[in-house]
């Protein structure tokens, strides 16, 4: 499974900014899809994860804020980032599992995009 992450860049605090991700390969082993975040001198954090029934899973910090969504028919995934702070400024990983889980690790990581929140 591959992944290309698209999307990301420089925002203002308050803006808006939409990640999307497309997975090519043996898409078939998919079940869930997400991203994960990682700031300078920070440990890499799930942000959003969606699963092929569409349950979800957010960072407590993004929940009000960001929305995930996913089409299974495309196998590509979104994030939607409202109300961005600088805080939320790190690298984004796009990243699929295999099986339904949203707590299991993901085995497929994408390449990172950069998001930059100034204030």
């Amino acid at each position: 499974v591959q992944l290309q992450a698209s999307g990301g860049g420089l925002v203002q605090a308050g803006g808006s900014l939409r990640l999307s991700c497309a997975a090519s390969g043996s898409t078939a082993t998919i079940g869930t899809m997400g991203w994960h975040r990682q700031a300078p001198g920070k440990q890499r954090e799930l942000v959003a994860r969606i699963n092929r029934i569409d349950s979800t899973r957010y960072l407590d910090s993004v929940k009000g804020r960001f929305t995930i969504s996913r089409d299974n028919t495309k196998n590509t995934v979104s994030l939607e980032m409202n109300a961005l702070k600088p805080e939320d400024t790190a690298v984004y990983y796009c990243a699929a599992g295999e099986g339904w889980s949203l707590q299991a690790t993901p085995q497929y990581w994408g390449q990172g995009t950069h998001v930059t929140v100034s204030s």
